[in-house]
């Protein structure tokens, strides 16, 4: 195997050093690297990378703040952590719609004993169809659990490729029709500028009384206000969400006490679970690098993600 000369930048923690060790890369100073392992927020990259640097491995699945900042350029390539992370974030996914389907959100702000409605009306993901929007490594992780409970998932991809596991899958330019097909609706798309708002008052509408909306995506791909109007007029059954807009949810926000929401402050991916996954993404890229093979998770500037 070829000697990769990696970068890891600054303070960074004695795993990823053991990660890049261990894909066959030898640590050095960023003006000798050919490739850079970056463990941190966009803020402290540095500005401008050595001509020499043919590789950046980013830390995050998400990558919006890194394009936004001009960071990212054509010059070499780039991997997000896309995927790395699908199994946990995928596991909270399928907690929140349970949570949400079996009334659990509201039980759980009672403080007496009701075992009539005891948190609204219950459902069951039975025979029920759920439509995972953005049906990449987050939702085909996600297909297995759903296919357990007897649930069918409608996949919806950018291109429509078939998804593994799913009943079907459809193009993203098939969108629309999903919201009257789905009994509820997964987000697990990028944000992007094309996915800003992708749910607003008509989506919620056509998901209609008995639907859930689960969020482990970006916040960014609801209309905040329209949803909350949709809650409270009972347009939809309710709203799980790891992640909001805007984010964090400030204090006294409707959305934290409404009795058809739930939501968890962006925890779908916990620190104690996302070191070990992230390490093993570097480990992975690295020795893929050194073995002129495609790398895992590289970015499309384009496309945005």
């Amino acid at each position: 195997m070829a000697d990769v000369a990696v970068h890891l930048g600054p303070d960074q923690p004695d795993h990823l050093a053991d990660a890049v060790r261990r894909g066959g890369g030898r640590l050095v100073d960023l003006e000798e690297a050919e490739a850079v392992v970056w463990g941190a927020g966009a803020g402290t990259f540095p500005g401008s990378l050595p001509d020499g640097v043919r590789w950046v491995q980013l830390p995050s699945a998400g990558i919006e703040s890194w394009l936004s900042s001009g960071l990212v350029d054509g010059e070499r390539t780039w991997t997000s952590a896309v995927g790395a992370y699908s199994t946990q974030v995928a596991e909270h996914a399928v907690a929140l719609l349970l949570a949400g389907v079996r009334g659990l959100a509201l039980a759980a702000r009672r403080t007496t004993w009701d075992e009539d409605g005891v948190g609204g009306p219950q459902t069951s993901l039975a025979g029920a169809t759920v439509a995972i929007v953005g049906a990449g490594g987050i939702g085909t992780a996600m297909i297995p659990a759903l296919d357990g409970l007897g649930a069918r998932v409608l996949a919806v991809t950018r291109r429509g490729r078939p998804v593994d596991g799913a009943a079907e899958t459809l193009p993203a330019d098939r969108l629309g029709e999903v919201w009257e097909r789905a009994d509820h609706v997964v987000l697990a798309a990028p944000a992007t500028a094309e996915t800003r708002a992708l749910v607003g008052a008509d989506e919620l509408a056509a998901l209609g009384p008995r639907g859930w909306l689960v969020n482990i995506a970006r916040g960014s791909l609801v209309d905040t206000d329209a949803l909350v109007a949709a809650l409270d007029a009972g347009a939809i059954a309710g709203a799980a969400l790891d992640v909001t807009d805007p984010e964090p949810l400030p204090d006294g926000h409707p959305l934290w006490t409404h009795e058809r929401a739930l939501v968890t402050p962006h925890v779908a991916n916990p620190p104690q679970l996302q070191a070990g996954a992230l390490a093993e993404r570097v480990a992975e890229n690295v020795r893929r690098f050194a073995a002129g093979e495609d790398l895992l998770g590289v970015v499309d500037v384009d496309a945005g993600y």
